[in-house]
């Protein structure tokens, strides 16, 4: 069984690319926990972040969008002070101020979930790589999002980091052509 190159390092790097990696998400708080996680990584391994999941699920309360809005300056000073996670202020603020702007997106009664799909008229976007080298980091799609979730109010959000998130959320399914989930994760 062949794979992407990227997840074969580790066990839970395979696990995650076999069972989580482009399938197609709808699910607003698993759309901002992805997010959030996506945003820690900047900078960082995608496995230093899997390895941490746990922990930023427990520190971030599941991710629940109600709960991370309200979190305050106690709050902030308590997950900085967790070593379990990544403690980066401007990412914590970020996930505080992210929840706020999916609330407020809610509130206008549109999903993240309906916001995000709707950029591509609800159809995955399917590369087709035969090379890991070949996949971008960014596209004219990630620059178009990032910068309307920027006028929207989030934080912490580019281009590359969209682009990774895209992916990983299965708006842009980037499984190499060789690899055998390629032509399974359909919504």
């Amino acid at each position: 069984m062949k794979r992407c190159p990227w997840s074969e390092s580790t066990e839970n790097m395979r696990t995650y690319h076999d069972t989580v990696w482009g399938v197609p998400e709808y699910d607003d708080q698993k759309l901002y926990r992805k997010l959030m996680l996506d945003i820690n990584q900047a900078g960082l391994s995608w496995q230093t972040i899997l390895n941490k999941s746990d922990a930023f699920d427990e520190a971030y309360d599941q991710f629940d969008l109600e709960k991370v809005a309200k979190y305050d300056d106690n709050k902030i000073e308590e997950l900085l002070d967790n070593k379990g996670i990544i403690r980066n202020r401007r990412k914590i603020e970020a996930a505080i101020t992210n929840a706020r702007a999916v609330l407020a997106m809610q509130a206008t009664g549109q999903s993240f979930s309906d916001y995000l799909w709707s950029f591509v008229d609800g159809e995955v976007v399917t590369g087709n790589y035969k090379d890991q080298s070949e996949v971008p980091t960014t596209s004219e799609l990630s620059d178009r999002i990032a910068k309307d979730l920027k006028k929207r109010g989030f934080k912490f959000i580019g281009s590359t980091t969209i682009y990774a998130f895209l992916e990983a959320v299965g708006i842009i399914n980037d499984h190499l052509v060789t690899c055998f989930r390629h032509g399974e994760v359909k919504p």
